[in-house]
């Protein structure tokens, strides 16, 4: 490394964000992208570890000693190649990855880690502002044409990775502009849609073809679509939520998280929504129900729509703030985590278990809980148990459910080619990425379940590797 002892004169400097007065009041990106001097200091502190823990760390497989030491050595053209051999969207990666790479850092074992996010992001837009990012235009096809169903993150990098091998490769996608989760799931302070649009210019001057608004399954027959290519890869996402099936779920004001995330973001974009759908939370009391990061995002929602109070629960026990035995370095831990929404205000509470919704005129007004904590049985397995005289209400106008996603949608591609299930309802496949229908290939949250954007790249990236195989008999595309 360019700097031996840089992890011992250099500390952690995390990212930095704009102010909460001003940033509540927009919903432009709350990140600040640091200096070039910054982001050299911090890339001296990447250690020369005999054994980069940070590769297994990362679904993907970015080289991050190897472009961390260039940043400090301030070859950014050279950096910009490593971290593209591995990464098809590093822009967005940069800015909403949870970074499992830095729970793995050698340096994180006594000391904070490296800040590999930040670096990343930093090599990426250095690379888009000084021009390095030229689209790859291929002088030979191989005949071959591939469809991709869903442009979130896993089609996208299947799409990418196809088209670098020569293919023809067309995208679908059901709504009406690219990008899926990432258009319409994450909030635009998070990730500005900008940054999704310019690399969908790139790669639609590299050749890939993209169509909105055509939801295959329902407008266009999946068998169709398998006729006219050589083969097919779904990348629907996992998209049913989980409800919450108690007293009192069909009073009105009571929406899914996802719901109210894609109608704010098409509400940014200019789109009406009208009187009777509009899910708004100006000077509403809101009640977040989860507690992960789809629920922290719709909090941050709330305090720039104005709510007049904002509180989350999570039924499960709140999180230690540092590792515990059962998540030993170098394993990603569970930890309790703050964003930035909850810098902004807003309560949070833990083991709360909501029994019933009560309303009055059709209309939610109150939250009945209790709280719970979990004990184990017998076989070691943890159960919860309801604490005795510890009901309380939360009063509130507006409820969000934050409760995750249980599998893909089945009606569509799903049902009308009949395909195989795992059993917990995501699309089977061999290992080879293939569905039970010869030619179809599914990867992302619809073959391995929700998971998280980086893991959505590396299931493209490894699915895109063997469809090139089974069309052309070999790859050279990476597995990774």
């Amino acid at each position: 490394m360019g700097d031996p002892k840089g992890f011992l004169k250099v500390k952690r400097q995390p990212g930095t964000y704009r102010l909460v007065c001003e940033r509540i009041k927009d919903f432009a990106e709350v990140n600040l992208l640091r200096t070039e001097f910054q982001n050299k200091e911090q890339a001296s502190r990447c250690m020369d570890c005999g054994t980069p823990f940070c590769h297994s760390g990362c679904p993907i497989g970015n080289y991050i000693p190897e472009w961390n030491d260039l940043v400090f050595a301030g070859q950014w053209e050279k950096a910009f190649s490593l971290l593209n051999a591995t990464n098809n969207l590093p822009e967005i990666t940069g800015r909403i990855c949870p970074a499992l790479c830095e729970y793995a850092c050698v340096l994180g074992i006594n000391d904070d880690p490296v800040t590999i996010r930040e670096n990343e992001l930093s090599i990426i837009e250095y690379a888009f502002k000084n021009d390095l990012i030229q689209p790859r235009i291929l002088s030979k096809r191989t005949g071959k044409k591939i469809a991709v169903v869903g442009s979130g993150p896993a089609g996208l990098a299947c799409a990418d990775q196809l088209n670098c091998a020569g293919h023809k490769v067309v995208v679908f996608e059901r709504d009406d502009a690219i990008g899926g989760i990432l258009r319409y799931g994450i909030p635009e302070f998070k990730l500005e849609k900008k940054i999704i649009d310019r690399r969908i210019k790139i790669l639609q001057k590299e050749g890939i073809k993209f169509k909105t608004n055509v939801d295959v399954g329902a407008d266009l027959s999946a068998r169709k679509l398998l006729r006219e290519f050589d083969a097919v890869c779904i990348a629907c996402g996992s998209r049913q939520p989980r409800d919450l099936h108690i007293e009192g779920r069909n009073l009105s004001g009571i929406h899914f998280a996802m719901d109210y995330l894609i109608q704010s973001n098409k509400r940014i974009k200019g789109e009406r929504i009208p009187d009777d759908l509009l899910i708004d939370a100006k000077d509403k009391r809101v009640a977040v129900i989860g507690g992960g990061d789809t629920g922290a995002d719709c909090v941050g929602v709330a305090h720039r729509q104005g709510a007049s109070c904002v509180t989350q629960i999570e039924i499960m026990p709140k999180p230690a703030s540092c590792r515990t035995k059962d998540y030993p370095w170098p394993k990603y831990p569970l930890l309790l985590k703050s964003s930035t929404s909850h810098e902004e205000g807003g309560q949070r509470d833990w083991s709360i278990l909501t029994k019933k919704f009560t309303g009055s005129s059709g209309k939610v007004k109150k939250l009945s809980c209790a709280r719970v904590e979990f004990k184990k049985d017998a076989a070691g397995c943890p159960v919860m148990q309801e604490v005795r005289d510890s009901e309380f209400e939360i009063e509130t106008d507006l409820v969000i459910l934050a409760l995750g996603f249980l599998h893909p949608e089945k009606k569509g591609i799903i049902e009308e080619l009949r395909l195989d299930l795992d059993q917990k309802g995501n699309v089977k496949t061999s290992d080879n990425f293939m569905t039970s229908n010869e030619g179809l290939f599914a990867c992302g949250d619809m073959r391995r379940g929700q998971s998280l954007i980086v893991w959505a790249i590396a299931e493209g990236r490894r699915a895109a590797h063997y469809i090139d195989k089974y069309l052309m008999g070999d790859s050279i595309l990476p597995v990774l």
